[in-house]
């Protein structure tokens, strides 16, 4: 899923400044050093005390070509305030490897060592590179210390399981350098569906009994309404194609009200072929009633049982993938059990170019949470969605499609 050392054209003509800080993982600085060069950035690294314990400041001064800064209190350097110059001259910062101390320091804002003190004083891109025991990293203060980050729009590359240099296996370990590069590079690709026509749908849809009753599917639309901010914001031209809900749409967005299945159906076969992507969001009624009932249906004190009349709706989600010309198809899954097994099942059976598989058994990311956590499952591979709130879970989602349609395209 990661893009190729020369699909990172985003970081052409940028000046990025690498933290590193003291882990084992920072011996990879070197090579992340060497791809930013490569892919055309100035490059400039600050070092705290602990990563000159695993790697020279002078094996990455000789890669980047720019002098390694250290310390806070260089009399040199500060005399034109060195740590405010290098955070106005940084278009983006990354740090790698950044350790569990790392993590929780910028949390807290601390400013106590020169990189510190620039992530205080900068107001632009910051990305981190989790690197650290798996045991570390399970740990609920970590855990708080990320999400704060992930709060203040820190980006967060990794980490990434597998063994470690203990030898522990898990979650933990610093990705790859190009891998991580994939990810930062997202920070400085302002409109990456530019140009591109998007259609959304969300909410549930309600299939009247009578005049006060109707079937439904539980769904706040959160996550939908998310996803069409996600992609306004990236540039696309979106439709979103709503069932009731208690949110106002996304400004700079085209948007349709509909009440039912049907309805819905029909608005999407009317919108999809000036379309590039199709994400299908909503909880659509699989069945609706087969006859509506003009007044209120009163009950005769007989206690017998009632029974009702099913009518099988039709599949939008299936329909627009069977289209002669389709667009990029997107299916969500909302699993109580077996995750993984029946997304893919829904993926090969409705013949989608991704789906996103989600637990709503779990409380904490089921209906009408802020958060989410998800997996995303193409017909290759499978990359995971740690759990964040339901606007940045939308962000990595429209990035991964976004990828996804230029390397269909190249």
């Amino acid at each position: 899923m990661f893009s190729k050392e020369e699909n990172l054209k985003s970081l052409a003509n940028k000046n990025i400044l690498l933290g590193v800080t003291g882990g084992i993982a920072a011996y990879k600085s070197a090579e992340i050093v060497r791809h930013l060069k490569k892919a055309g950035a100035s490059v400039r690294v600050v070092m705290t005390r602990s990563a000159e314990e695993f790697i020279t400041p002078l094996t990455l001064q000789a890669l980047s070509g720019n002098r390694v800064s250290t310390e806070l209190l260089d009399v040199e350097a500060e005399a034109a305030m060195g740590h405010i110059e290098l955070a106005k001259w940084a278009d983006g910062i990354l740090i790698a490897p950044a350790t569990a101390n790392t993590l929780a320091r910028i949390s807290s804002g601390r400013g106590d060592d020169l990189l510190s003190t620039i992530t205080l004083a900068f107001d632009g891109p910051i990305s981190l590179a989790p690197a650290m025991n798996q045991a570390m990293w399970r740990d609920d203060r970590t855990q708080e210390n990320l999400n704060k980050l992930i709060d203040q729009d820190f980006g967060i590359c990794g980490p990434g399981s597998g063994e470690q240099a203990c030898g522990d296996v898990g979650l933990g370990r610093m990705l790859e350098p190009l891998e991580i590069l994939d990810m930062f590079s997202l920070s400085f690709n302002k409109g990456i569906l530019s140009g591109r026509n998007v259609l959304i749908t969300a909410g549930p849809t309600q299939e009247p009994i009578d005049p006060v009753r109707f079937i439904t599917n539980r769904s706040s639309g959160k996550m939908g309404y998310s996803l069409a901010e996600a992609a306004v914001d990236s540039g696309a031209n979106v439709t979103l194609i709503s069932g009731p809900v208690n949110i106002d749409p996304p400004l700079n967005c085209n948007f349709v009200s509909i009440e039912t299945a049907e309805e819905m159906y029909e608005a999407v076969m009317h919108h999809i072929s000036a379309m590039d992507v199709y994400i299908g969001t909503a909880a659509v009624s699989d069945y609706s009633p087969a006859t509506i009932n003009d007044s209120k249906i009163k009950k005769d004190g007989s206690n017998s049982p009632m029974t009702l009349e099913l009518k099988e709706n039709r599949d939008i989600l299936k329909s627009v993938s069977e289209l002669k010309e389709r667009p990029y198809v997107v299916g969500f899954a909302a699993e109580t059990d077996n995750l993984i097994e029946n997304a893919k099942k829904k993926l090969i059976n409705k013949n989608l170019d991704l789906i996103v598989a989600n637990d709503v058994s779990d409380k904490a990311i089921g209906f009408d949470s802020d958060n989410n956590e998800v997996t995303l499952i193409t017909n290759n591979d499978k990359h995971h969605i740690e759990r964040q709130n339901k606007r940045k879970v939308s962000k990595r989602i429209i990035e991964f499609i976004s990828g996804r349609i230029n390397e269909q395209n190249n």
